[in-house]
């Protein structure tokens, strides 16, 4: 690949993050693994990233990076773009809490949103004046099909969800024409280690109040966990990095959505949804494009 593109990951040190990254390495990009702790709780990570790069024709640099820190996605991306162009943003970091929606405490919902909503923000900052200075680069942020669906135990993480896909889709309206993109992957349940760290709800008297409701998102769980073992080829993870590299390597303009594995109907809604979007930007146009 000349020139060598260079793509920066966040949340490298697992699942569809580290996945992505082996990918991209065997393809020879440049890879930026951006992960926390990279030399206390993330180090086995590292080494393993670091023994698949060499014999990779890709080249790794491993950044301390954690989204929830101005100072450290500041760092992190001021790094990257020390070395050339950034091409791509890859923003994977994130956390799945499941539970009954109102036992989670507002310190945790804030939590929540730190990584999952204004952490992409905080990538998206660092990263966009380089890219549409260069006039090339693609953005691509990992949803969920919790991006469009309501579901009971995941309300924090679907409210989530929808509001980092607004926010992408609307980036990607206002990035018409300099040559950059913002665009959205929405997996279905796939196997990661997403489910076996999903926080629990702090109020455990609200938890109790719910009766057998209270232990409705561990069964949700324990669903998810046996679908994984049934259907393990389309639920790989594996899978969701293609897309992923598919996206980087296509021409533009790229679809704003992409759906990955066991699509939940959000296919559906997805095309449902996308005449009356675009009906109403396009009518919106003629006042925000002219000057």
């Amino acid at each position: 690949m000349t020139p060598q593109k260079s793509v920066l990951i966040t949340g490298a040190s697992r699942g569809i993050g580290l996945l992505t990254a082996k990918s991209l390495l065997s393809q020879g990009y440049h890879v930026f693994a951006g992960m926390r702790s990279p030399d206390t709780r993330n180090e086995k990570a590292v080494a393993d990233l670091n023994s698949f790069a060499k014999t990779a024709s890709g080249q790794l640099t491993i950044l301390e990076l954690d989204v929830a820190n101005d100072e450290s996605v500041d760092r992190a991306v001021s790094a990257a773009l020390a070395q050339g162009a950034l091409h791509a943003l890859v923003n994977n970091a994130g956390v799945m809490p499941v539970g009954v929606t109102e036992a989670f405490t507002l310190e945790q919902m804030k939590d929540l949103f730190d990584v999952n909503v204004y952490g992409i923000a905080r990538t998206c900052r660092a990263a966009l004046p380089a890219m549409r200075a260069q006039g090339d680069g693609i953005i691509i942020n990992i949803s969920s099909a919790a991006g469009r669906l309501s579901l009971p135990f995941f309300g924090l993480y679907c409210s989530s969800k929808w509001a980092m896909e607004t926010y992408t889709e609307t980036l990607n309206l206002e990035l018409e024409g300099t040559g950059v993109e913002a665009v959205i992957i929405q997996p279905s349940a796939h196997r990661t280690d997403l489910v076996a760290t999903s926080p629990a709800p702090a109020d455990k008297d609200r938890v109790q109040a719910y009766g057998v409701m209270s232990t409705g998102g561990d069964r949700m769980l324990g669903m998810f966990q046996t679908a994984f073992d049934q259907n393990e080829d389309i639920n790989d993870a594996q899978n969701v990095a293609d897309a992923i590299q598919a996206l980087i390597e296509a021409e533009g303009p790229r679809p704003v959505r992409t759906v990955v594995g066991e699509d939940m109907g959000v296919e559906g809604i997805n095309a449902a949804v996308a005449p009356f979007q675009t009906g109403v930007v396009d009518q919106l146009k003629g006042v925000y494009a002219n000057a």
